[in-house]
This record gives C-alpha cells, sequence and structure tokens, in this order.
C-alpha cells in the first residue's frame, strides 16, 4: 500500500543538500513526487512530497532522517499524510491568479495582503519575497509575487477595491492577473 508524507529540511546552504535528500528518499525505497526548494539568506529549505511503500516506511524515514540530521547538520521533518493528496484545484472551482506588488520595504505588507485574501477564502499556492536596495539611493524595494487560487463565487470587484485600498495605504504598487490553466 501507497504512503504519502511530507518532509521539509532547513540548514546552512551548501553544495550537496539535495543530492543528500534524494539519497535518503532512494536509500528508504521511496518516490520524489512532487518538490520546491530556496535559499533564504544564508539557508536553504526544501518541502518535499514523497511516496513509500512497506509496513514500516514510517520507521524507516524517522531513522533515515535521524541520521541526516545527525551527519549533514539539516533540521529535517517529516510527517504521514492521511492518503493521497487532492491538489487544490481539483476539489475546488477556482481560478488561479497572479498577483505582485511593489514598494519601498515597510512592516504588514505581507500581514495586509494575506489577511485580505485570507478573509475571501482565498487560497496561496505560491509566494516568493524580496527586499533589495533600490540603486542609487538604496531604499529597500519590497517586491512580493502571490499565486492563488480564487473561489468562483468571491466578488472580484469587491477583492479588488479592497486590495486596492491596501495597496493606497502602504504606498504599493499591486496588480491581478488572471493565470491560463
Amino acid at each position: 500500500m501507497k504512503h504519502w508524507f511530507a518532509l521539509s529540511a532547513i540548514g546552512r546552504d551548501r553544495p550537496g543538500i539535495v543530492a543528500d535528500l534524494a539519497e535518503l528518499i532512494y536509500d528508504c525505497d521511496c518516490n520524489l513526487e512532487d518538490s520546491s526548494m530556496t535559499i533564504l539568506g544564508s539557508e536553504f529549505a526544501v518541502l518535499l512530497l514523497l511516496t513509500g511503500e512497506g509496513e514500516d516506511i514510517e520507521q524507516r524515514l524517522s531513522s533515515a532522517c535521524k541520521r541526516l540530521e545527525w551527519e549533514k547538520r539539516l533540521t529535517v521533518f517529516f510527517r504521514p499524510l492521511e492518503g493521497e493528496p487532492v491538489p487544490y484545484g481539483v476539489s475546488h472551482r477556482a481560478r488561479s491568479v497572479e498577483l505582485h506588488a511593489v514598494g519601498v520595504d515597510k512592516a504588514g505588507i505581507v500581514a495586509r495582503v494575506t489577511r485580505c485574501l485570507a478573509n475571501h477564502q482565498i487560497n496561496v499556492a505560491q509566494m516568493s519575497t524580496l527586499s533589495r536596495p533600490e540603486p542609487g539611493t538604496g531604499t529597500p524595494i519590497y517586491s512580493m509575487k502571490i499565486r492563488m487560487e480564487v473561489p468562483e463565487d468571491v466578488d472580484q470587484s469587491g477583492l479588488r477595491r479592497e486590495l486596492e485600498g491596501i495597496a493606497q495605504a502602504l504606498h504599493i504598487d499591486l496588480t491581478l492577473q488572471a493565470q491560463e490553466t
């Protein structure tokens, strides 16, 4: 019987982390189904979706994760999932929309925008943010990109008005663009 697991790991960035994790999965007779990896500052972070078979698969993964933590100085978490994961858009009638926001870096940009989305029952599927100094002045400019799944019954004009109000209050530029599926 196929078992599903989510595994996350974080550690100081260095060559070989992906290979270490891939070998752990392979050595446990598991299959890597999906992944997302990034470097945040000087840390490497990864989220993996994997499958494995056998009654002892959870124990094998647990032992391998502990060994990897000890030998490679990674922090590794994993947990079993209850059955096969269903991609968000499959069970919900939703449209994929991308949101871009850019402005002078200040506290509250992510909190205000994502709270508005949550209040409209919008699922954030992917988000990336970056703060970099503006050439010349050195002013920190913050950019945020969110791919989200907007339920079809969401009032689009109301959502847009709310987001425009947030953008105006924070002095940021914010755009929404429907994505092709």
